[in-house]
């Protein structure tokens, strides 16, 4: 028979969770393996073979695997950025150095804000004469001379990864492509990237980042995947598994076509727990959704509307912008692995450093030496013995040394100053889920919190209360949700032409022509992903703003011809969004004309996902257990198993629910009913 397993495999900083699904049963499995931070590919073939062997099946039956990685993220936030070079227009050198004037959020004074170093040092930047105007035409030519000069230098220094970024190469991308055809020449081994391919959109400091963050970790990305396709054909027979790599647009790519567009996987680990989460979500009939993913090292968290979760193109990575578009992910250094510590003002802090995998928190007996929220946990009694059913032995007296230190430190009995370093860190969480809601004009009581991943569940109850949220889902098998994200997602490519025009002098035909263009690079590379034209989907949309504002709102632009009525109807939608962004529009003033400024199209080409299955009907809710566990004192606590659960069930608080890659712990004061497809439904119980 053909092949029909179909795997994600998301690579984390702890662990390493994989998801199967044979396509001929619907029959689904999970897993979890440890991340192997020194060398990713390790974690993935081993996750790979341990669902294999739990579906049953051997790689030959693998169709097709989608990874989240998170290789490009963990190079930027960690600075490994040094043989990177620039090549800019001549007389725009210091673009870097002058970047933007505003100050970021939490810096009320300026003079207190010290601007990170830039991304490529001024000695790494080099010149090239020539120049376009804004719209493309040609105001002195290409200095071929000059081009040659700055390959050679950077080849002379043992500099091979490159940035290239013209002025106003947006509009007309001759120059750059020329500029490449140099390097490629005069320095053959460097790894390249050019503006007019990484964003053809305007905003030159913005734009110049954002091709230099590409071409930077272009080739970790490409020695990376490289890799896990040797490692895939040595397992395999006969045709090579399709291979996907997630992007945090929210698509996946084939890993031959991401090489090129390596900064499109930046965040996609989060891109995929938001998308995972959101199908759920919808499933369960639930359309306004905060999403929180809990990792070892991090909380990532999304807004979900309508079964979308929110995209932005206004992200950063560390101290880096990028205006690719990606999932509008907060996150925040409060995770399993994050370390309490006291503070030079002797008050007690929860991260943003984590212990990660390597060496873990103090419970895992693998070298850590500093305790962790997952330490404060094990010492209450709300995680079990064992985590992955067993796989990992968890010391308490070890989590028990590293609390008594602090606790020590802080004048505080044992169990407060664990309680203490968890409440901290389920409010650094409920702070970014405030971030993305009430900062942005959303009531956050108006949405219900999903939460997943291997450490999400644990403050479920808290952020319940300290939120004034209704209720909290937690879906089955919440510490994979992010590999099963993998198999919801259908191949998505974006594409992007800065042409600011007024509407009232819009030149309808060549709007219409540039959304042509687009839409056939689009469907070019849709092509060699395998879809014929019948499967190919096309979203168009346009950033608009009123003449003078310097950001634009993102509306859409309805599907067939391109007509003056269509313009006039995106207009008004324009008009509509901003008043709902904002609370006011210009709709009827003449003085505040409507400027159209970035056309975008994004090519779909559509994936199976998995059908969500229903669980049988339970029986009542049986305890598996007793444990002592604290919540405001130590109480002998029912401890269930999930998977014993069945649809209708209702379990009282205080409780522990289990499962092989979560643990939920269930505050008194609240219930958990299972919903019809096997989701913890969390709620106030009865007074």
């Amino acid at each position: 028979m053909p092949p029909a397993i179909r795997v994600g495999i998301d690579t984390g900083g702890t662990f390493t969770d994989v998801v199967a699904v044979d396509e001929r049963t619907g029959r689904l499995v999970t897993t979890k393996t440890p991340s192997t931070p020194a060398d990713p590919a390790q974690g993935f073939m081993t996750g790979l073979h341990r669902i294999l062997d739990r579906i049953g099946a051997g790689a030959d039956d693998v169709e097709a695997i989608s990874h989240g990685t998170t290789v490009a993220t963990n190079r930027l936030l960690e600075g490994k950025i040094d043989d990177l070079g620039f090549i800019t227009t001549e007389g725009y050198e210091h673009i870097l150095e002058i970047a933007r004037q505003s100050v970021p959020d939490g810096y009320g004074n300026s003079y207190f804000w010290v601007k990170p170093p830039r991304i490529v040092p001024a000695d790494r930047v080099r010149t090239v004469g020539g120049r376009l105007a804004f719209d493309g035409s040609e105001i002195r030519p290409f200095d071929e001379d000059d081009a040659v000069a700055a390959a050679r230098f950077f080849r002379d220094r043992g500099i091979s990864a490159i940035g290239v970024c013209f002025l106003h190469a947006y509009a007309d991308p001759r120059h750059e492509q020329r500029m490449r055809d140099v390097l490629a020449r005069e320095h053959p081994s460097a790894s390249v990237s050019i503006s007019s391919q990484v964003l053809r959109e305007y905003r030159e400091y913005e734009r110049s980042v954002t091709t230099l963050v590409d071409a930077a970790v272009k080739p970790a990305i490409a020695t990376y995947v490289r890799g896990i396709r040797d490692r895939l054909a040595g397992v395999t027979s006969g045709e090579s598994v399709a291979f996907y790599v997630m992007k945090s647009n929210g698509g996946v790519l084939s890993a031959d076509e991401v090489v090129d567009q390596p900064i499109s996987t930046v965040l996609s680990g989060p891109a995929a727990g938001a998308l995972g989460a959101a199908v759920i979500a919808d499933a369960a009939g639930f359309d306004r959704v905060l999403t929180l993913d809990g990792g070892g090292t991090s909380t990532d968290v999304t807004v979900v509307l309508d079964g979308k979760p929110a995209l932005t193109t206004e992200g950063s990575v560390g101290a880096y912008p990028s205006k690719i578009p990606m999932i509008d992910v907060v996150t925040v250094g409060s995770g399993g692995g994050s370390i309490a510590w006291i503070s030079p003002e002797r008050t007690l802090k929860v991260g943003p450093r984590s212990a990660g995998a390597d060496p873990g928190p103090m419970c895992y007996g693998t070298g850590g030496r500093e305790p962790t929220v997952t330490d404060a946990h094990v010492l209450l009694g709300r995680l079990p013995p064992g985590l992955l059913g067993g796989a990992i032995t968890l010391d308490v007296e070890a989590a028990r040394r590293g609390i008594q230190a602090l606790a020590a430190e802080l004048d505080l009995d044992l169990e407060r100053c664990a309680a203490g370093i968890i409440e901290i860190a389920a409010w650094n969480q409920a702070n970014a889920l405030r971030r993305i809601t009430v900062s942005r004009g959303l009531d956050v009581r108006d949405f219900t919190l999903v939460t997943f991943g291997g450490s999400g569940s644990l403050a479920a109850c808290r952020l319940l209360d300290v939120l004034g949220l209704a209720s909290v889902v937690v879906p089955r098998d919440p510490g994979n949700l992010s590999a099963y994200g993998l198999l919801t997602v259908d191949v998505r490519n974006d594409y992007v032409r800065t042409a600011v025009a007024r509407h009232d002098a819009l030149d309808v035909a060549a709007v219409a022509r540039i959304f042509d263009d687009l839409q056939a690079e689009a469907g070019a590379v849709l092509a060699r992903e395998g879809f014929d034209t019948a499967q190919q989907r096309f979203v168009r949309t346009a950033d608009l703003r009123y003449v003078g504002q310097a950001f634009e709102v993102r509306v859409d632009v309805p599907a067939g011809p391109l007509t003056p009525a269509a313009t006039n109807a995106v207009a008004a939608a324009f008009h509509d969004e901003h008043r709902t962004l904002y609370g006011y529009d210009f709709r009827n003033d003449q003085r505040q004309p409507v400027e159209w400024v970035n056309l975008r199209v994004t090519g779909v080409g559509p994936i199976r996902r998995p059908e969500i299955a229903e669980i049988a009907p339970g029986g009542g809710a049986e305890a598996s257990s007793l444990r002592p566990v604290y919540f405001d004192a130590w109480t002998d606590t029912a401890v269930f198993d999930r998977a014993a659960l069945g649809a209708g069930d209702v379990v009282p608080g205080p409780a522990v629910i289990e499962e092989f890659g979560s643990t939920l712990p269930l505050y008194p004061g609240f219930q958990a009913v299972v919903d019809r497809f096997g989701n913890l439904i969390i709620t106030r119980g009865p007074a």
